[in-house]
């Protein structure tokens, strides 16, 4: 695996008030995700299974919002993200085209982290693809143009730029996982609990 398996928990915050929290376990080619508001019910929840390349294979999404329910499954497979989103007793089918590197992006940390363990393995210190993303409140995948750089010689810092005009500075520790996240907008994801292999808990 890219990123050794663990649970693991992130802080959301600006400018030092929290907003959001992130319980996130990677274990076995399996993630499981779950971020919830610091005010309000919103929670928006992510299952997904990842091939022997740690690449996205299948994954289930699901945002909300008190008693308003909205989920989502997608698998890859021959270069497009095939899938579906309910809400209110309707279905949409959705397709989106992935990139060259089938990337997927379900917007918890692990998978920028993800992201950037694949970059990191072609031994790439620049980036710039097509990833498959998926917005965490309509649960609709899109296929955008994203870009990462090394920052200097620091095999530790990144320069992720999701969209035009947004950037995030990522540090990672030697095993690829996100210690820390700040973004344009003056959010910082901050990892606060220390991963152990699951074989300890």
């Amino acid at each position: 695996m890219l990123i050794a398996d663990g649970e693991f928990r992130y802080d959301v915050r600006r400018a030092g008030e929290l907003i959001a929290v992130e319980d996130e376990t990677l274990a076995a080619g399996r993630i499981h995700g779950i971020r919830r508001l610091a005010s309000g019910s919103n929670v928006y929840e992510v299952e997904a299974v990842l091939d022997d390349a740690g690449l996205i294979r299948r994954v289930v999404v699901s945002y909300s919002r008190g008693p308003f329910t909205r989920n989502a499954t997608y698998e890859s497979a021959d270069g497009f993200l095939r899938g579906n989103v309910g809400a209110m007793g309707g279905r949409n089918d959705l397709t989106t085209k992935l990139g060259r590197y089938g990337e997927v992006d379900a917007d918890l940390i692990v998978f920028r982290a993800l992201t950037i363990a694949h970059i990191r393995e072609r031994g790439q210190t620049r980036w710039t693809g097509r990833v498959a993303a998926i917005d965490p409140n309509t649960l609709v995948a899109a296929t955008s143009k994203q870009s990462c750089r090394q920052r200097g010689n620091d095999p530790h810092l990144w320069i992720y730029e999701p969209r035009m005009g947004d950037s995030e500075e990522i540090e990672i520790d030697d095993s690829g996982l996100v210690i820390r996240r700040r973004d344009s907008r003056g959010i910082e994801t901050l990892l606060v609990s220390t991963p152990l292999p699951l074989a300890q808990f």
